[in-house]
């Protein structure tokens, strides 16, 4: 017996699994436990389903992997309705609704989707209200993102959009200042007022900025690169500006 019907994610892995039931921001179709869900982690998915009214199912390991499509599922696979994305719009009322300073996350063709499930995971544990990734020539939210975020990505909203300039200029209208990540070239962000309603904007893992949109950041920052490498993978470099950004703000209050 598979799980029917139309194309849906497939979530898997115990703690992705754990924040989908928790967060309630999809539609849980079913959820397949191997076995009768012994041991404690099965049991606690197996209790917070109930709770909510979701199906679930007992499978053979073979069962689960054939439903996950890999055999890291550590005996739990949930369907559920595809990830959706929000509009900027959608996004801007957000800091006011927590009486917080705008900080906001921008990818620019970040194309590894692992890269960008632990972008999410970042931005979610640092408090970001949001995250912008382009529609055209980027990862989005994929099984695999979701699997990367580990459950962030049912936590923290994500608006695409057609042309990123056009979205940070959007948001130069709302005063919200512009900070662009470039490996090289700009200042230490201990330097920048992170305090302000900001969106960070972090390159692809090639290019980095496009040239155009790095001409739309109000600053520049860069982390000094005191070894032989010259730079940093996008998720590393996006942990510490954003927890940068979680200092500064700290420190104030």
């Amino acid at each position: 017996m598979g799980m029917e019907g139309p194309v849906n994610d497939r979530v898997y892995g115990s703690n992705p699994v754990r924040e989908l039931l928790r967060s309630s921001s999809r539609t849980l179709q079913e959820l397949a436990i191997l076995g009768e869900g012994r041991g404690p982690r099965l049991q606690e998915l197996l209790t917070l389903a109930r709770q909510k009214g979701v199906k679930v199912s007992f499978r053979t390991r073979e069962q689960l992997t054939a439903i996950a499509g890999s055999p890291h599922h550590q005996g739990v696979v949930a369907r559920v309705a595809e990830a959706s994305y929000l509009e900027l719009e959608d996004l801007l009322p957000l800091p006011a609704a927590r009486g917080q300073a705008a900080f906001f996350l921008a990818l620019d063709q970040v194309q590894d989707p692992r890269n960008l499930g632990a972008l999410l995971r970042i931005a979610e544990g640092a408090g970001a209200h949001g995250v912008i990734v382009p529609k055209h020539h980027a990862a989005g939210l994929t099984p695999a993102a979701a699997r990367a975020s580990m459950g962030a990505v049912e936590f923290i909203p994500v608006a695409r959009e057609a042309n990123l300039v056009s979205a940070l200029e959007r948001l130069k209208k709302e005063s919200v200042w512009v900070i662009g990540a470039t490996p090289s070239g700009g200042v230490p962000p201990w330097e920048v007022d992170l305090g302000r309603p900001l969106c960070l904007v972090l390159g692809g893992e090639h290019a980095g900025l496009r040239p155009l949109v790095a001409s739309t950041c109000d600053h520049l920052v860069s982390l000094p690169m005191k070894g032989k490498v010259r730079s940093l993978n996008v998720a590393a470099a996006g942990a510490i500006f954003c927890y940068e950004v979680v200092r500064q703000r700290e420190k104030r209050s």
